[in-house]
């Protein structure tokens, strides 16, 4: 189940991965129609005999013609701005005992509402950059904020995906600029310090660590020779799959600390080594990436819903 008007790919590399698997094609449902106004239902399994369904749940779309039984449902490519209207379906596959790894919609809250993940890491004692979040503020609040947090500052909407809308900040005019683009598109925000992650030749990097079931299972340094602009390969930074154990000494164990702390069975987190280790984010629906992501991402993540084990 994915949001069918996405065009990242996911869904190709997870239907790869379940006919890896399986040797059977899986049903690729719209999550569309499952959001708040969607014709989409969800129920009980009919009985198949004594001992009942298992826990299948059955999905219907007449829209689209489907009625299927499924026995395991994977939900992935959720865009950030839609999860709230996902919620509804969340709690009834939750609810009919699906076997899915996307049924915690408060989970999911957390960690795509950067301000409710930066609460939750401060009460879990996880590692972040001093942050604080902003919502309409006036220009004497943004500036008290810039200054209070070092006037080296990175502004990022609460919601948002692929590093769009994310600013360096150093000055009061990028500043009141940064706070008009808010504004104008009703847009919350965060300002959070700057962390430094320069290589030794001044290029911005970051790792992307994916976790699933407390083990890593992908890691990725990202490296962007722009340092104004975000760590992330839409914006232009270069990906280098790296073996776990290449990461930086603690990172690892930061990130599966941090995907406990939002209580995400599976998650891409961003971090960097310096200040000792700092969490920039969690995210729900990690991108495979262009390498490896089938072997390392899709099959596991799919082995999962599967009960198998690889």
């Amino acid at each position: 189940m994915t949001d069918h008007s996405s065009t990242e790919g996911s869904r190709d590399v997870l239907s790869t991965a379940v006919r890896m698997l399986t040797g059977r094609a899986p049903v690729l449902v719209d999550a569309r129609h499952f959001m708040t106004g969607g014709t989409g239902r969800i129920g009980p399994a009919a009985s198949r005999g004594p001992a009942g369904a298992g826990g299948a749940v059955r999905l219907e779309v007449p829209a689209d013609g489907v009625d299927v039984t499924a026995e395991a449902v994977l939900v992935y490519e959720i865009p950030p701005h839609r999860r709230r209207d996902f919620e509804a379906c969340q709690r009834l596959l939750r609810e009919h005992g699906a076997r899915s790894l996307g049924t915690d919609a408060e989970a999911w809250r957390t960690a795509t509402e950067k301000d409710r993940t930066v609460e939750r890491f401060a009460r879990d004692g996880i590692a972040q950059m001093p942050a604080v979040a902003l919502s309409r503020p006036t220009p004497e609040a943004a500036l008290g904020a810039f200054e209070r947090l070092g006037g080296d500052v990175w502004a990022r909407p609460t919601v948002g995906m692929g590093g769009s809308d994310v600013f360096h900040v150093t000055d009061r005019a990028q500043l009141a600029a940064t706070a008009r683009h808010y504004a104008a598109a009703g847009t919350d925000w965060l300002l959070a310090r700057d962390a430094g992650n320069f290589t030794v030749d001044g290029r911005r990097h970051q790792y992307r660590v994916v976790v699933l079931a407390g083990r890593v299972v992908r890691a990725v340094e990202h490296v962007q020779p722009d340092p104004d602009a975000p760590c992330n390969e839409c914006q232009g930074a270069v990906s280098t799959l790296l073996d776990e154990s290449e990461l930086p000494a603690g990172l690892a164990e930061l990130a599966v600390s941090a995907t406990k702390s939002i209580g995400l069975p599976l998650a891409g987190v961003d971090l960097a080594a310096e200040n000792g280790g700092v969490v920039f984010e969690v995210n729900v629906h990690p991108a495979f990436g262009s390498v490896g992501g089938l072997e390392t991402v899709a099959l596991p993540y799919a082995a999962a819903h599967l009960d198998r084990r690889r």
